[in-house]
């Protein structure tokens, strides 16, 4: 019997602008994890997370530490050159049309891309959270998808605040400088470890050798500048745990 084909994917910053940048860069990385496997870029990412023959990939800390615990298995955390990023950790910037104390914003009705993002929902739940009946929302959120659709939630009024993962502001302001029009920030967010790699393989020491390697190697120093990608590092096995902590705290 043939075994079904082992695949990967990078869908958390997976935009268009920058789509050969991060094919280029998975070119380079499978090189050096040998494996030469074209990158899977359907929307459909959970579906792919669930799949064994998954080699690599990239998740919210939310569902890593959720549905997804135990699932599948940390690689390392990538550190990106984007403001509200501090080496492995990244928060989130919440956004408005206009600046006011956040406790005008009590009853507003927020966008956010998904109910299970740590940047998205529980980011803006932690912020609102002396605002908040209970740790959740007075208004049901709009859900839009993507950070880029809260953005535009906002713009266009149908929605009044959103948290935006900080490197996805800064790729917005290099790639797509139009998506923070009319957009002002009022807050940000705790610190919490980025967004991991991640892997269904057992393979994981030698899987994280060869990151490393790729992270160093010279040639790809260009499309990882392109991608904010300045560094990675092994985190401890429960630092992701400050993630369930702090949504039972609210």
């Amino acid at each position: 019997m043939i075994p079904p084909p082992l695949f990967a994917s990078l869908p958390m910053y997976d935009w268009p602008e920058f789509l050969s940048a991060t094919d280029s860069f998975w070119a380079g990385l499978s090189r050096h994890l040998g494996f030469m496997g074209k990158l899977d870029h359907r929307a459909a990412h959970d579906a792919l997370w669930r799949n064994p023959q998954l080699v690599f990939s990239q998740t919210c800390g939310y569902p890593f530490t959720h549905e997804f615990s135990g699932i599948l298995h940390y690689l390392a955390t990538p550190h990106y050159a984007a403001d509200g990023c501090e080496g492995a950790r990244y928060c989130s910037i919440i956004l408005a049309r206009e600046k006011q104390p956040l406790a005008e914003f009590k009853t507003a009705r927020s966008a956010i891309n998904s109910l299970d993002s740590m940047s998205g929902m529980l980011a803006l739940k932690l912020v609102m959270a002396g605002q908040l009946s209970k740790g959740d929302f007075f208004v049901p959120p709009v859900i839009t998808g993507s950070h880029l659709g809260s953005m535009a939630a906002v713009q266009q009024g149908k929605a009044d605040i959103c948290a935006i993962d900080c490197v996805c502001i800064a790729l917005a302001r290099k790639y797509r400088p139009e998506a923070l029009e009319g957009l002002v920030e009022i807050a940000r967010s705790p610190h919490v470890p980025g967004l991991p790699y991640v892997t269904r393989s057992a393979s994981v020491p030698i899987m994280r050798q060869r990151l490393w390697a790729a992270f160093a190697d010279p040639e790809l120093a260009e499309v990882r500048a392109a991608l904010l990608l300045n560094d990675v590092s092994v985190l401890a096995d429960n630092v992701y745990d400050i993630i369930p902590a702090l949504e039972a705290d609210l």
